[in-house]
């Protein structure tokens, strides 16, 4: 009697691992057929956004693009050249929050923050029309801030995971998202120069 249990457990282990081994190469082989159709970039982008994360131990550090602004330009200086660019580009500034007043109640000199905010409502609609979730992300935000040495930033949301993460966007639709990210990053690039 006890042998019979004991083939009849070695059987009933040896079904159970067999079920286990196929479901998760049933379910890898699922996994890899969904990345397979997604957008060519996509992988690098993830890679790169992970290999973020490994060294700052943040995954917020690793959805932004970061600039730093030259010691010689002032702030207003930034926001005008920013503010110029968006117009070229038909981009509107359609917020501006200031995060933080120069002074506290005490008289003590408070850190620079504050975040524009800019959309193109043609482009925006688009995307809205094409999954709502994109709205979570609307309107596009540059955040001034500086930093405990007195440095100034301008940090935004990285854009390729937006581009690249998941299928491949229709073309003219990639056509939009890569002109709106185009224009947020020379809007950094040049800005922190004090550059038009």
């Amino acid at each position: 009697m006890n042998i019979l249990k004991n083939i009849l457990s070695i059987i009933g282990g040896i079904i159970i691992v067999g079920m286990l081994v196929a479901f998760v190469k049933f379910d890898l082989a699922d996994k890899m057929s969904k990345a397979s159709k997604l957008d060519p970039k996509a992988m690098g982008a993830y890679m790169t956004m992970f290999d973020a994360v490994l060294t700052s131990g943040k995954s917020a550090d690793a959805m932004v693009r970061r600039v730093k602004i030259n010691s010689d330009v002032s702030t207003e200086d930034v926001i005008e050249s920013m503010k110029s660019i968006a117009g070229d580009a038909n981009m509107l500034q359609v917020g501006d929050s200031r995060m933080a007043d120069e002074y506290d109640h005490a008289g003590k000199r408070q850190r620079y923050i504050r975040i524009l905010h800019y959309c193109a409502p043609n482009i925006a609609k688009t995307f809205i029309d094409y999954s709502v979730a994109y709205g979570a992300f609307m309107p596009c935000r540059i955040l001034i801030v500086e930093d405990d040495k007195g440095d100034r930033w301008l940090v935004t949301m990285a854009m390729e995971l937006m581009l690249f993460g998941g299928h491949t966007l229709p073309p003219e639709m990639m056509k939009k998202a890569e002109h709106v990210r185009d224009t947020m990053y020379k809007m950094m690039d040049l800005g922190a120069k004090g550059d038009f």
